[in-house]
């Protein structure tokens, strides 16, 4: 088992490696697709462990550069390119922000302190789980609408591939086609290889944080509002218009994504009121579905951060502070970008989508009432410990879970955040319940109301190998964001065949039933309607444990309460 996983490691290695050099194109003349606006050379690699070679073509752009006054302006067509570019490197990454540090919410009391010795330990704590893979992190820039596509196999020689497209996670704040740290890569080949080499493979880049996510009024009438959700489904347009160049069929498209690319994916499900024409996609997995408060654009705190950042990007007493922040030094906006996102309450973030009015018209869970979705099958997936690392134990400890409630959502009254508490009432310690809260009302709990939604046409999957924590889900279908080993945590050939594998098979079925690997031993798996869900575990003895269990009645009478507050906490 663990010569398997050396000798797949090996063949990552060898396949980063190759990507990362100019030279790596096959002796046959070269992959080159031609997009209209530019013609892009990819690169040949050899995959070692499976012998196979794929095709790779690394910063596409997919969008004119969103700066000057594209800055906080909907995404534009890119224009045309002379010649040949060699598509071989990884692009920049759009500039990143931060999770929330602090003990309190700037939006419930003003003594939260920056920097805090709890903050800082938090922040290692989140920086450690960094791949230790020695490889150069891309700089950061503000042109950074790229896309990377892996082709299986030579380019031509397959066609009418089911695509998968891939959206990162990262709070909306951080993360890029190179993954959540710039080392940690999305590299699509790990996927075409989960699918016996059947899937043509897109992972997009969307603007981040204040560049992508900054509201208010004044964004609504001079620019546009969520920026970073415009440029993925601008990228959606793109696969669509061009995906068959690369093999790919655009009409088997699969929206995957992972954390706030979960997140986004339920929005773009629900967008324009779940009637996208023409549609993007027939098919979504979401993996920790990530739903934070998510308040009309010109509601108290949308304000409230759109006049920080203006205070803070000097543009105060301009006539026109939009155009002001148009102008301004980007050094000068990535310092609000950050100052501004880690004066959040540890755990959450601080510029995140809101209700415009047309792309997202009401709160999630009441669109998911409408029953109008643009697709019509659903895969989801759920770590155990959802909210494991997103409470700081050196304060969670010591605070009531009401106080607690109230950090994540300031504006639940005293009898709501009261009644909020009384869910958890004899759950464990005061820390155990903050996990339960934060990781049941923004993760677990809007996972089953989209289930839920669906109607008979999802699956539900759980990962509880230990620690079962958010993001663990991973290491299992992106091995190469693993450690420099490579291997992990549960290295089971039968486990990988059934939990990494299931996505794969529902991208290329629409159902986790589909069989394509021997090793596979996941038992036949009932739609989520009435409770089903596909349990995928280890025994004490190291054995897989794959089963269906039923949901947790006590945990959906807490996702219903969450449900119920909804036009409060902003979900």
């Amino acid at each position: 088992m663990q010569k398997k996983w050396l000798l797949l490691v090996h063949g990552f290695s060898f396949l980063r490696n190759t990507l990362a050099s100019p030279g790596a194109s096959s002796v046959h003349s070269p992959p080159i697709v031609d997009l209209g606006y530019a013609k892009y050379q990819g690169i040949s690699a050899l995959d070692s462990v499976s012998n196979k070679t794929n095709t790779n073509f690394l910063s596409i752009r997919y969008a004119a550069p969103p700066t000057g006054t594209l800055r906080f302006a909907a995404p534009k067509a890119p224009e045309a390119t002379k010649g040949v570019q060699l598509a071989s490197a990884q692009p920049d990454r759009c500039w990143a922000a931060s999770m929330g540090l602090q003990p309190a919410s700037p939006f419930v009391n003003s003594t939260s302190t920056t920097n805090s010795p709890s903050a800082r330990r938090a922040e290692h704590h989140i920086e450690s789980r960094a791949t230790n893979v020695t490889q150069a992190i891309p700089p950061s820039n503000e042109d950074c609408l790229f896309l990377n596509v892996f082709v299986p196999g030579k380019l031509g020689e397959k066609s009418n591939l089911p695509v998968v497209v891939w959206i990162h996670g990262g709070g909306y704040a951080i993360g890029g086609a190179t993954g959540l740290f710039g080392t940690d890569v999305y590299d699509g080949n790990d996927l075409i290889r989960e699918a016996g080499g059947n899937v043509v493979v897109v992972v997009i880049q969307y603007r981040l944080g204040l560049f992508g996510f900054l509201a208010g009024q004044d964004v609504k009438d001079g620019g546009v509002l969520n920026a970073g959700l415009l440029d993925q489904q601008f990228a959606l347009t793109w696969v669509q218009q061009h995906i068959e160049s690369f093999g790919g069929d655009p009409g088997k498209v699969t929206l995957w994504g992972q954390s706030a690319g979960a997140g986004s994916i339920t929005l773009h499900l629900l967008a324009n009121g779940g009637n996208t024409q023409p549609p993007l996609f027939r098919a979504a997995i979401t993996s920790s579905t990530f739903l934070p408060p998510m308040y009309l654009f010109n509601e108290h705190i949308p304000e409230t951060l759109y006049n920080e950042v203006v205070s803070q990007s000097n543009c105060a007493a301009s006539g026109d502070a939009l155009s002001c922040l148009r102008q301004a030094d980007i050094t000068v906006l990535q310092a609000a970008n950050t100052n501004i996102s880690t004066s959040a309450f540890f755990g959450t973030f601080a510029f995140v989508p809101v209700v415009d009015g047309t792309f997202i018209t009401e709160r999630p869970t009441q669109l998911l009432k409408s029953g109008r979705f643009n697709a019509k099958h659903l895969y989801s997936v759920t770590n155990t410990f959802e909210g494991a690392i997103w409470v700081d134990p050196s304060t969670a400890n010591t605070v009531q879970t009401p106080e607690f409630i109230a950090q994540i959502f300031p504006n639940l009254g005293a009898n709501e955040i009261q009644a909020a508490a009384s869910q958890y009432v004899g759950l464990g310690s005061n820390l155990f319940q903050a996990i339960a809260v934060i990781g049941e009302s923004i993760f677990i709990c809007p996972t089953y109301y989209l289930t839920r939604a669906f109607n008979g046409t999802s699956f539900k999957g759980e990962l509880a190998i230990p620690p079962g924590n958010h993001g663990d889900d991973l290491s299992y279908y992106y091995p190469t964001t693993n450690n420099a080993d490579g291997i992990p945590p549960y290295a089971n050939p039968q486990f990988d065949a059934s939990f990494a594998e299931s996505y794969l098979k529902f991208a290329m079925s629409l159902t986790p039933n589909a069989k394509f690997d021997t090793a596979d031993i996941t038992p036949h798996w009932d739609t989520w309607k009435g409770g089903n869900e596909m349990l995928f575990n280890r025994t004490e003895g190291g054995a897989p444990d794959i089963r269906q269990i039923r949901t947790s009645a006590a945990l959906l009478k807490r996702c219903a309460f969450w449900e119920s507050v909804g036009s409060l906490t902003g979900q």
